[in-house]
Parts: C-alpha cells; sequence; structure tokens
C-alpha cells in the first residue's frame, strides 16, 4: 500500500507539471505565470528602491526614502512595482496595451497580488482612468484589467466607477518631465469619499509619479488615509 501510495503521489506531481503553463517570459520553462529563473531575473523583489516611489537605490542600501521623496513628499505612501521598464518587461507593456494581449494582464496581476499579500491589507482598489478618445480607440483600460485580477485574488472590491478623469491634456510621455506636474493638475476627480479606508491604485508604467501623485491627492482629499501604487513597471 506504501508504494501505490508513493506512485500515485509521483503521477499527481508530474501530472501538475505537464498541466503548468508555459513561463509568460521565457516560453521555455513552465511557471504560472512566470518560472522561477525568471522570476529571479526580471522581477527581483529584493533589489534595492526607494519605498516610497519605488525608484532605484544603490544596491547596499535599505529600503529608504529616496532624495526626491526627502525633499518634497508626494501624496502616496507606498510604491509597489514589479521591475524596471526594460526588456523583457517593457515588450510586454507595450503587447498588453497596444497589442490587446490581456492575457498579459493576468500575469501582472498574479504578481502584483503576491507581492500585496506581504503588505498591510488595503480596503479597495482603484485604477488609473484613461481619457475618453483613448479608452475608445483602445477599446479597454490596461489598468482596470490588471486591478480586476489583483482584486479577485486578494478578495477586495474595485471602486471602477469613483475615480473619474475630468480633463485630458496630452499623453505623460510625449512631456518633459517638469511639465508633467501640471498637465495632470486637476485632471482626475472622485464620485464619492473613501472615510478612513486604505487604497491601492493601480497603473502600468509609473515614470516622474506626477500622475499617482495627483491622484494621490483626490484620494485623501475624499478621506482615504493611506494610499499604496501598484504599477508593473518603473522607469529609471
Amino acid at each position: 500500500m506504501a508504494a501505490f501510495g508513493a506512485f500515485i503521489a509521483s503521477s499527481l506531481a508530474s501530472f501538475r507539471r505537464l498541466a503548468t503553463p508555459f513561463c509568460a517570459v521565457c516560453a521555455v520553462e513552465r511557471g504560472d505565470p512566470v518560472c522561477s529563473g525568471c522570476l529571479r531575473d526580471f522581477f527581483d523583489p529584493s533589489c534595492a528602491r526607494c519605498k516610497v516611489c519605488a525608484a532605484r537605490l544603490p544596491a547596499a542600501l535599505p529600503a529608504v526614502r529616496c532624495g526626491r521623496c526627502v525633499a518634497s513628499a508626494p501624496a502616496f505612501d507606498a510604491t509597489i512595482v514589479l521591475g524596471d521598464y526594460a526588456p523583457p518587461l517593457d515588450g510586454m507593456v507595450m503587447a498588453l496595451k497596444a497589442g490587446g494581449r490581456l492575457d498579459l494582464a493576468r500575469v501582472f496581476a498574479e504578481l502584483l497580488a503576491c507581492r500585496l499579500r506581504d503588505r498591510d491589507p488595503i480596503d479597495c482598489l482603484l485604477a488609473v482612468p484613461l481619457g475618453g478618445r483613448r479608452q475608445r480607440e483602445r477599446g479597454f483600460n490596461q489598468s482596470l484589467e490588471i486591478a480586476r485580477v489583483v482584486a479577485r485574488r486578494l478578495r477586495v472590491p474595485v471602486a471602477r466607477r469613483l475615480l473619474v478623469r475630468t480633463r485630458c491634456g496630452p499623453p505623460q510621455q510625449s512631456l518633459p518631465l517638469q511639465e508633467r506636474r501640471a498637465n495632470v493638475r486637476g485632471a482626475f476627480a472622485l464620485r464619492g469619499v473613501l472615510p478612513g479606508r486604505r487604497v491601492a491604485l493601480v497603473d502600468d508604467v509609473m515614470t516622474s509619479g506626477a500622475t499617482l501623485d495627483e491622484l494621490a491627492r483626490a484620494v485623501k482629499g475624499a478621506g482615504a488615509v493611506w494610499v499604496c501604487n501598484l504599477v508593473v513597471a518603473r522607469t529609471e
């Protein structure tokens, strides 16, 4: 009987290995959604980053605030990022946004949910809204697609109609860094309140942080007490 039990356990283990999909990054090793090698090489959670804005820090430093966050603290309190906006992550983000690869939204969301489980609990998720024309052209909001999966994994709600964009300027990435804050000032509003809530803002790419800072100000103005950014990729 012991030998038969060991055979069944071994068979089940083999079946699980075969049933596991191939890694979303390398497509060679099996991993759901990413294999251990790609997790280590491209999504390393142990690299030194600012605990507020997730900017990279020298490897020898602990998780502290970067100089920019010390000099001018943003409205958000923390940022969780999967990795740098560099190959292969930048290509994956563009495949989601421009190529309609909605399966990658699940990949990003699964990884973000794992990172967030190690933190203090949140009460709700808010996805960064797109402008109306861009939403119609693309047919979906990639941040909302990511937020939906994170919400299911963590069993928290997505307040999808609470946060709205009231004004659409040029895309942030088309502007010099010094103009980005002015471009999003007053561009968002909340249709409701969030008294005492701990909120996570979901976005695909973070560069200067101006958009997420403006959103965090609006969210805290509606009563939230703590705001964390959930971001797929961080530029240098």
